[in-house]
């Protein structure tokens, strides 16, 4: 019985400390779009079962593996039963270093990152990630590498940011992704060519359906600003409208409010089709009042809209 009781508290014990791992890293050889792909896993200890991956991505470049210990992603995490991938990728040295290659996911680095995830939740005891949705997170680089992502597996993104990134190499995507709810942020003293870049992408692919914002913080230059504040709370209102026991569910136009660029109101959708003026597609009220908190910020206290 000693021995029996012993097999059983030492069993009990490795299933605790491997629930309770904090950080968990991996890495992906070299690849054709890429030198480097590093990731860092984290998920709460109190979560039996996630529901979903947050995937942080750095800029150009960068390690973002660090994020992964940001206390604001991990309560955030924590709250919504979320693990956590941040990444790291790099480039193989060619010219025009400021295109990024490894961007272009579906050339190799998507890949490097679903099958890091595929070992890292063998290794984390949470098999279940292995197919939960995306919520995707990135600055600038970070955010093109997300957009490339949703224009090649939409079905895998919950929702997805774009942060003042610079270079893409999709412009219209499919409708499928077009489907995936996006926020896409630019920051009013920014490099022209960035906010340019952004605004296009939004236009036409709002033009056809898209379920996305614009959102311009206006006296912020090629930094996160308030960004990450906003889509935080983007990302925990998808969460309770798309994410549910037997996969995404499908959000609508009608569903949702729009925000007018020009004049920084918003209002509900009225008869759900797609405005021919330009508007930003935001999932909630809670929502719209954070968009026009950053695009206007003499809004009234209360975010009320304002004609």
């Amino acid at each position: 019985m000693r021995i029996l009781l012993g097999v059983l508290m030492a069993s009990l014990a490795a299933g605790s400390s491997l629930r309770a791992q904090a950080v968990l890293d991996d890495s992906i050889p070299p690849g054709s779009n890429f030198s480097k792909a590093n990731f860092r896993f984290w998920a709460p200890a109190s979560a039996s079962r996630l529901q979903g991956v947050l995937v942080l991505v750095p800029g150009s470049n960068g390690d973002g593996r660090p994020m992964a210990q940001d206390t604001v992603w991990q309560e955030f995490a924590s709250r919504n039963r979320l693990a956590i991938l941040a990444c790291q990728f790099t480039d193989k040295p060619h010219e025009q270093g400021f295109i990024e290659e490894y961007i272009a996911v579906s050339r190799g680095s998507g890949d490097a990152l679903l099958a890091a995830l595929s070992r890292l939740a063998v290794r984390s005891g949470h098999p279940e990630v292995v197919s939960a949705p995306f919520l995707m997170w990135g600055m600038s680089a970070g955010g093109q590498f997300n957009y490339e992502f949703v224009a090649w597996k939409p079905e895998r993104v919950a929702a997805f940011v774009v942060n003042k990134g610079g270079i893409y190499y999709s412009a219209l995507l499919p409708r499928a992704a077009r489907e995936v709810p996006g926020m896409l942020f630019i920051g009013g003293r920014d490099l022209a060519f960035r906010n340019n870049t952004i605004a296009g992408l939004f236009a036409v692919n709002r033009r056809g359906g898209a379920l996305w914002a614009l959102a311009e913080e206006p006296d912020v230059a090629h930094v996160v600003g308030k960004s990450r504040d906003v889509s935080l709370a983007f990302f925990e209102e998808i969460l309770a409208l798309r994410v549910t026991a037997s996969g995404l569910a499908r959000l609508e136009e009608k569903s949702g409010f729009l925000g007018d660029l020009s004049a920084g109101t918003w209002a509900p959708s009225a008869d759900g089709r797609v405005p021919n003026h330009p508007t930003a597609w935001l999932p909630s009220e809670r929502i719209a009042r954070a968009w026009q908190a950053m695009v206007r910020p003499v809004a009234d206290s209360a975010g009320r809209p304002r004609g």
